[in-house]
């Protein structure tokens, strides 16, 4: 049998700072995929059903049996959603750092940002520059640092050119103003047309459509080019990454002397870092046996890199804010927006290049 999931929007009181803690009033938080990974879980939202008040909504889809396995873990668990945001310090803990941030506006990644207060550690704050509006710094985390972090795991793996799927999502335009800035070569791949014209206009220099029925030779023609042999991919199901892999080894095989049944030396690798598909990830063999197909997330990377590597990346974003790292909202809705089914089911599509933001303050 099916089981529920459920949305509620609960009144939770915020509790007092410690020392080195601060209270937040959070004015800007965006539905990231990741979000949405955590808020719509594996539920039937054609399921859904809406109940309780206006004050205090729930939204209740269906989780089909065969998926139940994969959420046994979170059943019966309240969890709070939201895992970066922006706003302003109302009160502070006693410790002389968490009270110079009293007043100041800032971006924070800690989860349970979809709330109108956050009390959260003071390690866990980046002060934005003066003038800068919480929406501005919202998406100050999960995207620039995913962005940035592709771009530093090139470098630490010995790769020196990058292909990027979903290329025309906030993160994909992010990334290609990276690469554009620091001189590094980056194959998008995207499934529209006008996803390709957005592309191009932003000065994107390599662009693959997936749906054109040259893909594979078009793909090949851009990874010979640019010598990319390592790849995100923020689709994960189907044969997307093996389809860039069959497509590397073809690249590679071109500039080699001498034929050899196991294929090419060079080393192909993907990364699969987001599930837009949830279908299984297919791969079919026929890039020889120097390949590699894995999982990437944000926060094992930080951790790889260390704390002052990491410092260093945020410091970049706060310095480029407004230019390298701006991100662009197709709609602000407040918490009880959020909840309604209509608006689910807009924010729930994984558009490309749509983000919503979420405002707690709004009413």
């Amino acid at each position: 049998m099916p089981s529920p999931h459920e949305l509620p929007r609960q009144m939770v009181p915020s509790s007092e700072p410690a020392a080195d803690e601060v209270v937040v009033r959070v004015e800007a938080s965006p539905l990231n995929p990741s979000d949405l990974g955590l808020l719509l879980g594996p539920a039937d939202m054609s399921t859904s059903r809406a109940s309780g008040t206006a004050d205090a909504p729930v939204i209740t889809a269906q989780v089909p049996e065969k998926l139940l396995r994969g959420v046994a873990a979170r059943l019966d668990d309240s969890m709070p959603v939201g895992n970066e945001g922006a706003g302003v310090v109302v009160r502070a803990g006693s410790s002389p750092a968490a009270q110079a941030l009293v007043g100041k506006t800032v971006a924070m990644l800690g989860g349970a940002m979809y709330s109108q207060f956050r009390t959260i550690n003071v390690q866990q704050c980046l002060v934005l520059p003066e003038g800068t509006k919480p929406a501005e710094g919202a998406s100050c985390f999960v995207n620039p640092l995913t962005a940035l972090g592709m771009v530093e795991t090139m470098r630490l793996e010995g790769h020196t050119a990058l292909v990027h799927t979903a290329a025309a999502s906030n993160l994909g335009q992010m990334l290609n103003r990276i690469c554009l800035k620091d001189g590094v070569e980056l194959v998008n791949i995207v499934r529209k047309p006008e996803q390709e014209a957005l592309l191009r206009g932003i000065g994107a220099k390599h662009v693959c459509n997936s749906s054109a029925p040259t893909f594979m030779e078009d793909l090949t023609r851009a990874l010979i080019a640019s010598g990319a042999t390592l790849a995100f991919d923020a689709i994960g199901g189907g044969r997307l990454a093996s389809q860039i892999l069959t497509c590397m080894e073809a690249a590679a095989v071109s500039k080699m002397k001498e034929y050899s049944r196991y294929g090419s030396t060079t080393h192909k690798q993907v990364y699969l870092y987001g599930m837009l598909d949830r279908a299984p990830t297919e791969l079919v063999r026929t890039y020889g046996m120097a390949w590699g197909v894995g999982g990437w997330l944000l926060t094992p990377f930080l951790q790889r890199v260390g704390p002052a590597a990491a410092q260093k990346l945020r410091e970049r974003v706060v310095a480029e804010l407004k230019t390298t790292f701006a991100s662009h909202y197709t709609k602000v809705i407040s918490l009880a927006d959020a909840l309604r089914p209509e608006m689910i089911a807009a924010y729930a599509k994984f558009g490309t290049g749509e983000k919503y933001l979420i405002d707690p303050s709004r009413r």
